[in-house]
């Protein structure tokens, strides 16, 4: 069992680590909003994964091989979430006129971070791949349900270690002296990052 988890753990931190919706939840609330908030968006991705291990465990995996739809929908619902997002930091910049540092983002509450790092891999459909295919590798080794359960842990850890880094590093006081200077310009990248992330999603969900 530890060498099927072994394996699994290296494709899953290399997903962690790749740029993606969750690298960039957790970065730009590290640039608009500070440390503490990076790290609860962070605790919510890893809240995520132990919601995912479940799912896959309870034979989610198998219902997105055997209903196709249920991946359209959840590519709908994530670009949704990701267009809603890239919408409030966008938006900053056509209702903020002052020099200040005035994100959309200064508006998450502690819970409201938490749940945008659960939302955001929840609703990633590349999150629900990722998983099937765990799933698939660890019940191919042998593993059961209580096995594959177990192995959500093990990613939850490794997303609060990885994410988390990112979000000690982009909290710094040179990153956000940086922000701070640049903000208008961040947030137009982190916002059109969305958006395009979003759009990409529904396009797939839409077949065309």
């Amino acid at each position: 069992m530890l060498h099927a988890f072994f394996l699994a753990w290296l494709g899953v931190a290399l997903a962690q680590i790749s740029p993606g919706p969750n690298m960039m939840a957790v970065i730009a609330v590290a640039l608009g909003q500070g440390r503490r908030h990076a790290l609860l968006v962070a605790l919510g991705i890893a809240s995520g994964s132990l919601i995912w291990a479940a799912a896959v465990a309870l034979g989610l995996g198998a219902l997105f091989s055997t209903v196709p739809v249920t991946l359209t929908v959840l590519k709908l619902v994530g670009g949704l979430y990701l267009l809603f997002i890239a919408t409030k930091a966008l938006r900053t910049l056509l209702t903020t006129s002052t020099t200040h540092v005035a994100p959309a983002l200064a508006s998450l509450s502690p819970l409201g971070a938490w749940r945008r790092g659960a939302l955001v891999v929840l609703t990633n459909p590349k999150a629900a791949l990722m998983w099937s295919a765990i799933a698939t590798f660890l019940f191919g080794a042998g593993l059961g349900n209580l096995q594959v359960l177990a192995f959500g842990p093990v990613v939850a850890v490794s997303a609060l270690v990885i994410y988390g880094g990112y979000g000690l590093v982009f909290s710094t006081g040179t990153a956000t002296r940086a922000y701070a200077r640049f903000w208008r310009i961040t947030e137009a990248v982190f916002g059109a990052a969305f958006a395009a992330l979003g759009v990409t999603l529904l396009v797939s969900a839409t077949g065309r």
